[in-house]
């Protein structure tokens, strides 16, 4: 094997110079929010030691993505998205140093997490289109799927790290410290993207503003099965599935009667597993519903398994595989979308793929919660188990009508790509 050329592969990316400064400060700046997420779900457990109230809160902040997310979508289409994300990105620094000044003076309560859980939430509406569609105008389609790898690599990094730090930071110093690194750690990808060259880059052609640009989105999507579908799987895994923020607290303080810093070391482990299994795709990785439903099964297959777990040292092992399975299907479901979508249409299929993914949250963390506090945290990853594997089901059954209907479908504009029938 020429390791040189492993790595030249999956790292492709990062020769860009723009995509290098950009992976770089997103790096630092997500080390922040993995701390601050961790210390606003130990900061809400200490406060209301509810499961509920935790899965509210993150319903809170993501409830303005899925009423107002394919709204971000048509603006993404419309205006410069770098200069949309260099503005919200510095709005997301001041929410989370109110949180940090309110928990750092000790007068921070339940309701002023909500509400600014709330405003993060309208930020992120808007920024997650803009950013997820801005990858293409810096790599290109060639390094699309690498890049989109990286940027879940990224993710994972961050989330292996943060919420390690966090548990120590937290159990030092206090949540308040977690949330004041996290506003300045924002500091870097504003940086980062004000630094980029803008003549590298290949921005999309702005879409000129009309009526019914979003009903118009939603018709191209419903039209569309190679997007349709990925869309409906990655809302149902969505919303049960990637609720860990819900659920892991109460398996480090009720299964395993640990502290924060269990609850950080349970997400780093995952985090890890995480950072294999985006390195794997990016080097390896596939796309397409066929792919997306291998990775889909074996996420739930691994969550069981963590479901399950009998010990603390086997449950490390779990995580690190769902983190591992849930980077790959997270991976994989990103680059169909953006590689199958019309340049025109970009922002508003990935402002759906945000409400598939995090905007299903305000029903999902809330259902997790309520679930994870009647019958048990591993009943809690045990809803996110099936929903996985029914999430493959679906894919398969659709694939399967489609073959059906029409043996001879192959990629082009809206029908399923011919690398799903493969055997």
């Amino acid at each position: 094997m020429n390791v040189h050329a492993v790595a030249q592969r999956t790292f492709s990316s990062l020769s860009n110079p723009n995509y290098r400064k950009f992976f770089f400060g997103q790096t630092t700046s997500l080390v922040g929010t993995w701390m601050q997420t961790t210390a606003q779900s130990w900061l809400v457990f200490t406060l209301t030691h509810s499961a509920t109230d935790i899965g509210f809160v993150v319903a809170l902040q993501t409830l303005p993505v899925l009423l107002l997310g394919p709204y971000g979508g048509v603006i993404a289409d419309r205006v410069d998205k770098r200069r949309l994300m260099i503005v919200l990105q510095s709005f997301m620094g001041v929410q989370a140093a109110i949180l940090a000044v309110l928990s750092l003076t000790h007068v921070v309560n339940y309701f002023d997490v909500c509400v600014l859980a709330v405003v993060l939430g309208l930020n992120n509406c808007f920024e997650n289109p803009s950013r997820q569609a801005f990858v293409l105008e810096m790599v290109g389609t060639d390094n699309l799927r690498n890049a989109v790898s990286l940027n879940s690599t990224m993710n994972n990094v961050a989330r292996a790290v943060g919420p390690a730090v966090a548990g120590i930071i937290i159990a030092a110093l206090g949540e308040g410290w977690c949330f004041a690194l996290n506003a300045a750690s924002f500091i870097a990808v504003v940086a980062s993207l004000v630094a980029m060259d803008q003549s590298q880059l290949h921005p999309s052609v702005p879409t000129i503003r009309a009526k019914g640009q979003l009903r118009e989105g939603l018709r191209y999507v419903a039209r569309t099965p190679a997007l349709a579908i990925p869309l409906v799987m990655m809302a149902l895994v969505g919303m049960l599935a990637y609720e860990f923020q819900v659920t892991l607290p109460i398996v480090a303080g009720t299964v395993f009667h640990g502290s924060s810093t269990i609850y950080g070391v349970l997400m780093a482990a995952m985090g890890v597993g995480a950072i294999i299994g985006g390195l794997w795709t990016a080097a390896r990785g596939k796309t397409g519903v066929r792919a997306m439903i291998r990775a889909a099964l074996i996420f739930g297959v691994v969550m069981t398994f963590a479901a399950l777990a009998p010990v603390l040292a086997v449950e490390l092992i779990a995580l690190a595989m769902v983190g591992f399975a849930s980077v790959s299907f997270l991976s994989m479901a990103n680059s169909t979308l953006q590689l199958g979508t019309d340049p025109q249409m970009r922002g508003r299929v990935m402002a759906l793929w945000a409400v598939a993914f995090m905007g299903s949250t305000p029903i999902g963390g809330p259902l997790i919660g309520w679930i994870t506090s009647a019958f048990g945290a591993r009943t809690g990853l045990g809803v996110g188990a099936a929903s996985c594997l029914v999430a493959g089901l679906i894919g398969w059954l659709a694939i399967r009508h489609l073959r059906a209907r029409d043996p001879l479908l192959h990629e082009s504009g809206d029908v399923i790509p011919a690398e799903d029938f493969a055997s």
